[in-house]
């Protein structure tokens, strides 16, 4: 139970480090008597329990910088003057970004709140009275500071090649709340390494079920995994954590009609508040207006033509706006327009998919996206796939992964991870008479670090 005295002082302490982020927290030397909460478990607990804008808010650059959306040439001319560099942004040339409230930042800001918490455990004597409580904590940073380190390695970092992970460059893997240890940037594979450490930790410390969808639990760390193995190409180990948190929670929304669907499918914010796929929720930073559908930008046209008639996501999906394009609606955020990114059974469904397939067992492949399915499409109208060829079995699974996980921010990744095996996935956007082409593997699917944190730091940038 969180008292009020203890979530008042876990807001304070946040709004201090708020404020202190916006002036380049990271790597800045500062008074080590910045407000800290007392040293007991509740305390601790209200930090990590603290409001969802410096927690549970995930990058955005990545979904901006993918191809589930496009502009009209009418929307990509007002970009600029809404926002001082979308255009480059959004055509992925070079953006002079800044670390003040962007995905740098914000990530930071949570990782800094792991570690001051994991700092402070260490001020607090485990008994047998406040175990369970003391693990949970334990385990709980922990999973947020793997996180939260998985998702600046998705944005700022490489795709995993294992052949270059030890070379290539990851990101700044702060592990301590004490700002005057100099940040330096890790390898890729170190970055990878530690997400993978800091998660198997936190299995042993999680309960099974959280209280809380907001808060990580044994299914959740074991999505996380599957997450992270699945970006290195490590099919194996992907599968056996999906796995893990299937046995934990596999529950689907049957778009039929469902409690958990709480208006008509053809509405706006269709999902019940955290309904039963959620295993852990977050949501995309909303800072970014580019990629909302809802208010600037279009669905893409060729991906929304891809959903069948019977397919009912085209409904839950999606709406037409009076531009004659689409919007998105059926995200599983608290609102239809605050894009969930968090983990769930149909993501989960879908990684074990994949990886039977390509570790041979198209049936259970096959069985997995067929379960999934038949739980989206029309009543009476879904007729089961039967694929035995492994390349075109793949190849469905690809493309219903993202259909079903569209705005999920997990498309820049996608993207990323299958090139690196030969996907050859070229992104284009025409507009004004001109178009850009990102190619294949570029460097710039390393984006840009905040020029603040490289001048303050001396850590290296992203090659162009």
């Amino acid at each position: 139970m969180i008292t009020s005295v203890s979530y008042n002082k876990a807001i304070i302490v946040l709004l201090s480090l708020f404020f202190f982020s916006c002036n380049k927290f990271l790597d800045k030397k500062s008074n080590t008597a910045l407000v800290t909460p007392n040293d007991n478990l509740s305390d601790l607990q209200a930090l990590l329990d603290a409001p969802s804008m410096f927690k549970n808010k995930t990058p955005a650059l990545g979904e901006v910088s993918s191809d589930e959306y496009f502009l009209d040439d009418d929307l990509f001319s007002s970009a600029e003057s809404m926002n001082s560099g979308s255009q480059n942004l959004y055509t992925w040339r070079y953006y002079p970004a800044n670390s003040g409230g962007n995905d740098w930042s914000q990530c930071y800001t949570c990782i800094y709140v792991s570690n001051l918490v994991l700092d402070d455990l260490n001020k607090i004597k485990r008994t047998s009275s406040n175990a369970a409580e003391f693990d949970q904590v334990r385990g709980e940073a922990l999973f947020y500071r793997a996180y939260y380190f998985l998702e600046l390695l998705w944005d700022f970092a490489k795709a995993y090649d294992k052949a270059t992970a030890d070379k290539d460059w990851g990101i700044a893997l702060r592990t301590t709340s004490d700002f005057n240890v100099k940040s330096v940037r890790s390898s890729n594979l170190e970055g990878y390494n530690k997400v993978i450490s800091d998660v198997k930790l936190s299995i042993e410390l999680l309960p099974d079920y959280a209280l809380l969808p907001t808060r990580p639990a044994k299914a959740a760390a074991y999505g996380l995994l599957a997450r992270c193995y699945l970006s290195m190409g490590d099919f194996q180990s992907c599968l056996q954590y999906a796995d893990s948190a299937l046995e934990l929670n596999s529950q689907l929304i049957d778009y039929n009609g469902d409690p958990d669907i709480i208006a008509d499918i053809d509405s706006k914010g269709v999902f019940k508040e955290f309904n039963k796929e959620i295993i852990f929720y977050s949501e995309i930073n909303n800072s970014y207006f580019l990629f909302n559908t809802n208010t600037f930008s279009n669905v893409d046209t060729t991906l929304y033509n891809a959903y069948s008639l019977s397919d009912l996501r085209r409904r839950v999906f999606f709406y037409k706006k009076s531009n004659g394009y689409y919007a998105f609606k059926g995200s599983y955020g608290l609102k239809y327009n605050y894009y969930f990114s968090g983990i769930a059974t149909d993501e989960l469904l879908l990684c074990r998919a994949e990886c039977y397939v390509r570790l041979g067992d198209v049936d259970k492949g096959i069985k997995d996206l067929n379960h999934l399915l038949s739980n989206r499409y029309k009543a009476g109208s879904f007729i089961p796939l039967k694929i035995s060829d492994r390349k075109d079995a793949l190849k469905v699974i690809l493309e219903e992964r993202q259909k079903e996980l569209f705005m999920r921010g997990l498309r820049w990744m996608d993207i990323k991870r299958l090139n690196k095996v030969g996907e050859n996935i070229v992104l284009k956007r025409f507009n004004e008479g001109t178009a850009y082409t990102l190619m294949p593997n570029s460097n710039i699917y390393a984006l840009p670090i905040p020029e603040d944190i490289i001048k303050l730091t001396g850590m290296p940038q992203n090659e162009r």
